[in-house]
């Protein structure tokens, strides 16, 4: 039998394996080649996941109830990131600045800023989201550029303190997020790991906490072999890991989600069992991708909208 006719009898997936082979062969030389491919970075185990219907998440419903509010956008000095960092509040429908509002602080994944923190839509448009027939209760948004360092700290960059310290009082001087309203957090990937670590370092500060696919490593080996600037040693690993200090969240609403096929299933599944009882984890079909993360929004903001007010 020729290799040709043999390839439909395989098992499909098994195919696939061998076909990308000789790209994982290549991407992925030594241990922390392996670990990336392991961990979605390099190509082999993504494609593979999307050619097998693994990254199928749920389609989302965008549809907006009202215009979208307005939105300003600006900059400012961190003196605790020792750098200028570009920000946006956006309004809800029929709001506008001056308003006292509660506020969503939303946190950008790995490689974002703060014009990509929400997947799939603008700031203004996620607040103008109908979730389940309903409109979204109004609350304004604020966004932020906090690097790529996870936000947490590291040597002369401290973005943890920027949003509690700068970014958080800037929104408060404004009326957002100011009593008696409340503070809510959300971010995807590394945004949704900064979401959970800034309530359980600050949880008298945050009101409820919604974290879409966070990127929560298993150790700190497994977090610098895929990202070495993750955490700047063991010791700040240890400080920051958000499955270790999960007990802090107890009291604050929580709601996490992530898929099936996210390379962060693990590290998730493993905070979902340190979660103090009552939290909301989601599980559901999808990858660390834009359409899971898209699909997961919608009930993320409508979960933080119930708890501000």
């Amino acid at each position: 039998m020729s290799s040709s006719s043999s390839i439909p009898n395989a098992p499909r997936r098994l195919f696939i394996r061998r076909a990308l082979a000789s790209v994982a062969a290549v991407a992925a030389a030594g241990a922390a080649g392996i670990e990336l491919a392991g961990h979605g970075v390099l190509p082999g185990k993504g494609l593979l996941d999307r050619l097998d219907g693994a990254c199928s998440a749920p389609p989302a419903d965008l549809a907006s109830y009202a215009p979208p509010g307005p939105s300003l956008s600006g900059t400012f000095y961190s003196a605790a990131r020792n750098r200028t960092v570009g920000y946006t509040i956006a309004y809800p429908p029929g709001r506008r600045p001056g308003d006292r509002l509660p506020l969503v602080v939303m946190l950008h994944g790995y490689g974002g800023n703060h014009t990509t923190a929400v997947s799939g839509m603008t700031p203004a448009q996620a607040l103008a989201l109908t979730v389940a027939g309903r409109p979204l209760a109004p609350m304004a948004m604020v966004t932020a550029d906090g690097g790529g360092g996870y936000w947490n700290p590291h040597p002369g960059d401290d973005p943890m303190r920027m949003l509690t310290r700068e970014l958080i009082p800037m929104c408060q001087r404004r009326g957002l997020g100011a009593a008696p309203h409340g503070i809510g957090v959300m971010g995807i990937s590394m945004g949704g790991y900064g979401a959970l670590l800034l309530a359980e370092k600050h949880p008298r500060l945050v009101a409820a906490v919604a974290a879409i696919s966070p990127a929560i490593w298993t150790s700190y080996a497994q977090a610098r072999s895929v990202n070495a600037g993750a955490y700047a040693s063991a010791a700040d690993f240890s400080a920051d890991d958000a499955v270790t200090h999960a007990a802090a969240l107890a009291g604050l609403p929580v709601r996490v989600t992530a898929g099936y096929s996210d390379p962060f299933y693990p590290g998730v599944r493993a905070l979902a069992s340190a979660l103090p009882p009552g939290a909301v984890v989601v599980f559901a079909n999808g990858c660390h991708d834009g359409p899971f993360f898209t699909s997961a929004e919608p009930p993320s903001l409508a979960f933080l909208a119930s708890h501000l007010d």
